[in-house]
């Protein structure tokens, strides 16, 4: 099986680069760090990255060309952030 860099797939691994640091360093908001929260922002990175992880997975099902993959799954991000931004 060839394997294939997406803009999910590095996302993915963004997020789990993110756990793995919570999970070691521990999480503060503003400066303030939260002693008994940074096992549970860390489990909600991991599950964040698998969410990615799945969705990665049914585009590149539905869409076998790279080029045309890299093009959908970047609207996809545009999009989330453009809803996040909204909703914000």
């Amino acid at each position: 099986m060839k394997f294939r860099f997406t803009p999910l797939n590095l996302f993915t691994a963004f997020l789990v680069a993110v756990a793995a640091y919570v999970f070691i360093n521990g999480a503060s908001i503003a400066g303030k760090p939260l002693e008994h929260w940074g096992g549970t922002i860390g489990w909600i990175f991991l599950l964040f990255a698998f969410v990615v992880f799945v969705i990665d997975i049914m585009f590149r099902n539905f869409f076998v060309e790279t080029k045309r993959i890299w093009m959908v799954e970047s609207f996809f991000i545009v999009l989330v952030i453009v809803i996040f931004l909204l909703v914000k």
